[in-house]
């Protein structure tokens, strides 16, 4: 019972990381001192995207449902809505490929804004 749960809840903290990895972006137009943890977060999940690589979290989730005695990711409502979301059926390397780019075509164009935003204000100091 312990592993499902902590494979559980390490499947939400990897779908949240998805979701500020794509979507992080916005949240830097808002608070841009935000950027100094989502251009990273952005570049790595990219880069897992772009290389092929198996995210850290994967394996060990996986290793955690193995250890309760879990086949996989059969049953629960966590397993059955969300892992769809994570680890979608008929991931091929093209379809990583077109993710990645969507993720770095969304946060070039957001940071690009933000960029211009920055440019257009006056910094501190000037009158």
């Amino acid at each position: 019972m312990i592993y499902q749960a902590a494979a559980d809840a390490i499947l939400i903290l990897h779908l949240c990381f998805l979701l500020f990895v794509s979507l992080g972006g916005f949240a830097v137009l808002r608070w841009p001192r935000l950027a100094w943890v989502h251009v990273p977060a952005a570049a790595w999940g990219i880069l897992i995207e772009y290389a092929g690589w198996i995210c850290p979290l994967t394996p060990f989730e996986v290793a955690l449902r193995q250890r309760g005695g879990q086949p996989g990711y059969a049953g629960g409502f966590i397993d059955h809505y969300l892992t769809a979301i994570i680890y979608p059926a008929g991931l091929t390397r093209g379809i990583q490929w077109v993710l990645g780019s969507v993720v770095l075509a969304v946060n070039v164009v957001i940071y690009a804004r933000l960029i211009a935003r920055r440019k257009g204000r006056p910094g501190r100091g000037h009158t």
